[in-house]
């Protein structure tokens, strides 16, 4: 089984609208991966909490498959937990879930 774990840490506006989520979206409806996992972690948490139309295509990238967790730590400290929460998001202690995919069959790209 192909796996991905996206871990989207850029504060910056293109790379969550032209890479990170731009491939997010198309990444299992085209069959590029059998399962996929978008992490966001730093100041991408605040970032999406901030954006509206980054809100909006979060939601239609979960409807493609794809599902997120987003670091606590980081989200507490934006202030942005239950914004993000209130998306869907799953809220966790994100270095567990990066140690265990760097150990298993996991592929892991960061942004």
């Amino acid at each position: 089984m192909n796996k991905l774990l996206i871990v989207w840490s850029s504060g910056e506006l293109e790379v969550a609208r032209k890479m990170v989520l731009l491939y997010g979206s198309v990444i299992l409806p085209r069959g590029y991966w059998d399962e996929a996992h978008i992490m966001i972690w730093g100041p991408s948490a605040k970032l999406l909490a901030e954006n509206e139309a980054l809100c909006e295509t979060v939601k239609k990238v979960q409807k493609s498959g794809v599902t997120f967790s987003c670091c606590i730590v980081c989200s507490d400290d934006y202030g942005v937990t239950e914004k993000l929460a209130s998306l869907g998001i799953e809220m966790t202690h994100t270095g567990e879930r990066l140690t265990d995919a760097l150990q298993s069959d996991w592929k892991v790209i960061t942004f």
